[in-house]
Protein backbone atom coordinates (compact mmCIF):
# COMPACT_ATOMS: atom_id res chain seq x y z
CA UNK A 1 0.00 0.00 0.00
CA UNK A 2 2.82 2.38 0.90
CA UNK A 3 4.57 1.69 -2.42
CA UNK A 4 1.36 2.50 -4.33
CA UNK A 5 1.06 5.78 -2.43
CA UNK A 6 4.66 6.72 -3.25
CA UNK A 7 4.03 5.88 -6.92
CA UNK A 8 0.88 8.03 -6.94
CA UNK A 9 2.70 10.97 -5.37
CA UNK A 10 5.54 10.64 -7.87
CA UNK A 11 3.17 10.55 -10.86
CA UNK A 12 1.24 13.54 -9.47
CA UNK A 13 4.47 15.48 -8.99
CA UNK A 14 5.57 14.79 -12.56
CA UNK A 15 2.11 15.70 -13.90
CA UNK A 16 1.94 19.05 -12.08
CA UNK A 17 5.53 19.87 -13.04
CA UNK A 18 4.69 19.15 -16.69
CA UNK A 19 1.55 21.31 -16.42
CA UNK A 20 3.59 24.18 -14.99
CA UNK A 21 6.18 23.74 -17.74
CA UNK A 22 3.54 23.88 -20.46
CA UNK A 23 1.90 26.90 -18.82
CA UNK A 24 5.28 28.64 -18.75
CA UNK A 25 5.79 27.83 -22.43
CA UNK A 26 2.38 29.28 -23.29
CA UNK A 27 3.14 32.48 -21.38
CA UNK A 28 6.50 32.77 -23.13
CA UNK A 29 4.84 32.44 -26.54
CA UNK A 30 2.50 35.32 -25.58
CA UNK A 31 5.50 37.49 -24.69
CA UNK A 32 4.69 37.43 -20.96
CA UNK A 33 8.28 36.66 -20.01
CA UNK A 34 8.11 37.68 -16.37
CA UNK A 35 5.11 35.43 -15.69
CA UNK A 36 6.69 32.59 -17.65
CA UNK A 37 9.90 32.89 -15.63
CA UNK A 38 7.85 32.73 -12.43
CA UNK A 39 6.16 29.52 -13.60
CA UNK A 40 9.53 27.92 -14.33
CA UNK A 41 10.93 29.11 -10.98
CA UNK A 42 7.91 27.60 -9.21
CA UNK A 43 8.70 24.22 -10.79
CA UNK A 44 12.27 24.40 -9.48
CA UNK A 45 11.12 25.55 -6.04
CA UNK A 46 8.00 23.47 -5.43
CA UNK A 47 8.23 20.37 -7.63
CA UNK A 48 12.05 20.37 -7.61
CA UNK A 49 12.08 19.08 -11.17
CA UNK A 50 15.33 19.83 -13.00
CA UNK A 51 15.95 19.49 -16.73
CA UNK A 52 18.12 21.14 -19.35
CA UNK A 53 14.99 22.28 -21.20
CA UNK A 54 13.60 23.97 -18.09
CA UNK A 55 16.81 25.90 -17.41
CA UNK A 56 17.12 26.76 -21.11
CA UNK A 57 13.62 28.24 -21.22
CA UNK A 58 14.23 30.09 -17.97
CA UNK A 59 17.43 31.53 -19.41
CA UNK A 60 15.48 32.70 -22.46
CA UNK A 61 12.94 34.46 -20.25
CA UNK A 62 15.60 36.37 -18.32
CA UNK A 63 17.40 37.22 -21.55
CA UNK A 64 14.20 38.74 -22.91
CA UNK A 65 13.83 40.66 -19.63
CA UNK A 66 17.42 41.93 -20.05
CA UNK A 67 18.49 40.30 -16.78
CA UNK A 68 22.08 39.40 -17.55
CA UNK A 69 23.20 37.29 -14.58
CA UNK A 70 20.05 35.11 -14.30
CA UNK A 71 20.03 34.40 -18.04
CA UNK A 72 23.70 33.36 -18.11
CA UNK A 73 23.31 31.38 -14.89
CA UNK A 74 20.40 29.33 -16.23
CA UNK A 75 22.08 28.69 -19.58
CA UNK A 76 25.11 27.41 -17.66
CA UNK A 77 22.82 25.18 -15.54
CA UNK A 78 21.32 23.79 -18.75
CA UNK A 79 24.79 22.97 -20.08
CA UNK A 80 25.65 21.05 -16.91
CA UNK A 81 22.73 18.72 -17.63
CA UNK A 82 23.15 18.74 -21.41
CA UNK A 83 26.76 19.60 -22.31
CA UNK A 84 27.65 20.96 -25.75
CA UNK A 85 24.02 21.65 -26.69
CA UNK A 86 24.33 23.88 -29.77
CA UNK A 87 21.20 25.97 -29.11
CA UNK A 88 22.11 26.67 -25.50
CA UNK A 89 25.69 27.57 -26.42
CA UNK A 90 24.43 29.94 -29.10
CA UNK A 91 22.02 31.73 -26.74
CA UNK A 92 24.70 31.88 -24.05
CA UNK A 93 27.02 33.60 -26.51
CA UNK A 94 24.41 36.33 -27.09
CA UNK A 95 23.77 36.70 -23.34
CA UNK A 96 27.48 37.17 -22.65
CA UNK A 97 27.51 40.11 -25.06
CA UNK A 98 25.43 41.98 -22.48
CA UNK A 99 28.19 41.75 -19.85
CA UNK A 100 30.58 44.61 -19.11
CA UNK A 101 33.75 42.69 -18.27
CA UNK A 102 35.93 41.48 -21.11
CA UNK A 103 37.80 38.48 -19.76
CA UNK A 104 40.13 36.63 -22.07
CA UNK A 105 39.79 32.88 -22.29
CA UNK A 106 43.28 31.38 -22.16
CA UNK A 107 43.00 27.82 -23.56
CA UNK A 108 45.20 24.95 -22.54
CA UNK A 109 47.94 24.01 -24.98
CA UNK A 110 50.08 20.99 -25.74
CA UNK A 111 49.56 17.55 -24.21
CA UNK A 112 47.12 18.81 -21.55
CA UNK A 113 44.82 20.15 -24.27
CA UNK A 114 44.96 16.86 -26.18
CA UNK A 115 43.92 14.94 -23.07
CA UNK A 116 41.13 17.41 -22.29
CA UNK A 117 39.83 17.27 -25.86
CA UNK A 118 39.78 13.47 -25.78
CA UNK A 119 38.17 12.98 -22.37
CA UNK A 120 35.70 15.78 -23.08
CA UNK A 121 34.19 13.90 -26.02
CA UNK A 122 31.80 12.24 -23.54
CA UNK A 123 30.81 12.95 -19.94
CA UNK A 124 31.93 10.57 -17.21
CA UNK A 125 28.62 8.65 -17.20
CA UNK A 126 28.95 7.89 -20.91
CA UNK A 127 32.55 6.78 -20.41
CA UNK A 128 31.33 4.43 -17.67
CA UNK A 129 28.79 2.82 -20.04
CA UNK A 130 31.44 2.54 -22.75
CA UNK A 131 33.73 0.75 -20.26
CA UNK A 132 30.95 -1.67 -19.34
CA UNK A 133 30.30 -2.39 -23.03
CA UNK A 134 33.99 -3.03 -23.73
CA UNK A 135 34.26 -5.25 -20.65
CA UNK A 136 31.29 -7.30 -21.88
CA UNK A 137 32.85 -7.74 -25.34
CA UNK A 138 36.14 -8.67 -23.66
CA UNK A 139 34.31 -11.40 -21.73
CA UNK A 140 32.76 -12.74 -24.94
CA UNK A 141 36.20 -12.76 -26.57
CA UNK A 142 37.62 -14.70 -23.64
CA UNK A 143 34.83 -17.26 -23.91
CA UNK A 144 35.44 -17.52 -27.65
CA UNK A 145 39.18 -18.00 -27.03
CA UNK A 146 38.58 -20.63 -24.37
CA UNK A 147 36.18 -22.76 -26.39
CA UNK A 148 37.70 -22.26 -29.84
CA UNK A 149 39.30 -25.34 -31.37
CA UNK A 150 41.06 -23.67 -34.30
CA UNK A 151 44.53 -22.18 -33.86
CA UNK A 152 43.77 -19.19 -36.13
CA UNK A 153 40.59 -18.26 -34.30
CA UNK A 154 42.38 -18.58 -30.95
CA UNK A 155 45.04 -16.14 -32.17
CA UNK A 156 42.38 -13.70 -33.38
CA UNK A 157 40.54 -13.87 -30.06
CA UNK A 158 43.82 -13.50 -28.16
CA UNK A 159 44.87 -10.39 -30.11
CA UNK A 160 41.35 -9.01 -29.82
CA UNK A 161 41.45 -9.45 -26.03
CA UNK A 162 44.63 -7.38 -25.80
CA UNK A 163 43.12 -4.62 -27.94
CA UNK A 164 39.93 -4.64 -25.88
CA UNK A 165 41.92 -4.59 -22.63
CA UNK A 166 43.80 -1.51 -23.84
CA UNK A 167 40.52 0.13 -24.89
CA UNK A 168 39.02 -0.71 -21.49
CA UNK A 169 41.91 0.86 -19.59
CA UNK A 170 41.72 3.92 -21.84
CA UNK A 171 37.97 4.40 -21.34
CA UNK A 172 38.21 3.89 -17.57
CA UNK A 173 41.05 6.41 -17.36
CA UNK A 174 39.08 8.89 -19.48
CA UNK A 175 36.04 8.45 -17.24
CA UNK A 176 38.07 8.98 -14.06
CA UNK A 177 39.74 12.06 -15.56
CA UNK A 178 36.43 13.54 -16.69
CA UNK A 179 34.81 12.85 -13.27
CA UNK A 180 37.72 14.58 -11.55
CA UNK A 181 37.40 17.54 -13.93
CA UNK A 182 33.65 17.71 -13.25
CA UNK A 183 34.13 17.64 -9.46
CA UNK A 184 36.89 20.26 -9.46
CA UNK A 185 35.31 22.53 -12.07
CA UNK A 186 33.04 24.81 -10.01
CA UNK A 187 31.77 27.66 -12.17
CA UNK A 188 29.83 30.55 -10.67
CA UNK A 189 28.13 33.68 -12.01
CA UNK A 190 28.47 37.15 -10.49
CA UNK A 191 24.99 38.39 -9.50
CA UNK A 192 26.07 41.62 -7.81
CA UNK A 193 25.83 44.66 -10.06
CA UNK A 194 29.45 45.42 -9.19
CA UNK A 195 31.81 43.78 -6.71
CA UNK A 196 35.45 44.05 -5.71
CA UNK A 197 37.85 41.13 -5.88
CA UNK A 198 40.40 41.39 -3.07
CA UNK A 199 43.85 40.03 -2.39
CA UNK A 200 42.78 38.52 0.95
CA UNK A 201 39.54 37.01 2.32
CA UNK A 202 38.66 40.14 4.27
CA UNK A 203 37.34 43.62 3.53
CA UNK A 204 40.66 45.10 4.65
CA UNK A 205 42.40 43.30 1.78
CA UNK A 206 43.45 45.46 -1.13
CA UNK A 207 41.14 45.58 -4.16
CA UNK A 208 42.68 43.83 -7.18
CA UNK A 209 39.97 44.45 -9.77
CA UNK A 210 36.23 44.89 -10.22
CA UNK A 211 33.73 42.41 -11.60
CA UNK A 212 30.26 43.17 -12.88
CA UNK A 213 26.99 41.30 -13.23
CA UNK A 214 27.13 38.23 -15.44
CA UNK A 215 30.89 37.58 -15.22
CA UNK A 216 31.81 33.89 -15.03
CA UNK A 217 34.33 32.78 -12.42
CA UNK A 218 35.57 29.46 -11.02
CA UNK A 219 35.50 28.76 -7.29
CA UNK A 220 38.78 27.33 -6.00
CA UNK A 221 38.42 27.64 -2.24
CA UNK A 222 35.91 28.67 0.43
CA UNK A 223 36.78 30.45 3.67
CA UNK A 224 33.82 31.51 5.81
CA UNK A 225 31.93 34.14 3.76
CA UNK A 226 34.62 34.44 1.11
CA UNK A 227 35.33 32.50 -2.08
CA UNK A 228 38.69 32.29 -3.80
CA UNK A 229 37.98 32.58 -7.49
CA UNK A 230 39.86 32.24 -10.75
CA UNK A 231 38.98 33.87 -14.05
CA UNK A 232 39.38 32.24 -17.45
CA UNK A 233 42.54 34.29 -17.98
CA UNK A 234 44.13 32.79 -14.84
CA UNK A 235 43.67 35.82 -12.56
CA UNK A 236 42.81 34.92 -8.95
CA UNK A 237 41.41 36.74 -5.94
CA UNK A 238 38.86 36.64 -3.11
CA UNK A 239 35.24 37.67 -3.50
CA UNK A 240 32.31 38.03 -1.11
CA UNK A 241 30.33 34.77 -1.33
CA UNK A 242 27.03 36.65 -1.51
CA UNK A 243 28.12 38.34 -4.77
CA UNK A 244 28.11 35.09 -6.77
CA UNK A 245 25.92 32.07 -7.33
CA UNK A 246 27.51 28.70 -8.00
CA UNK A 247 26.25 26.78 -11.02
CA UNK A 248 26.84 23.31 -9.53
Amino acid sequence: MKNILYLFLFISQVFFAQSGFEKGNALYQKGEYKQAAQEYENILKEEKQHSAELYFNLGNCYYKLNKVAPSIYNYEKALVLKPNDAETLNNLKFARKLTIDEIKDVPKVGFAKLIQNFTGIFNYNTWAWISIGIAFIFLLSFIGYYFSQLTLSKRIYFIGMFILLFALLLSVSAGITEKSHYDNDLPAIVFAEMTEVRSEPQKAGSSIFLLHEGAKVYVKETLENWKKIELTDGTEGWIDASAIREVK
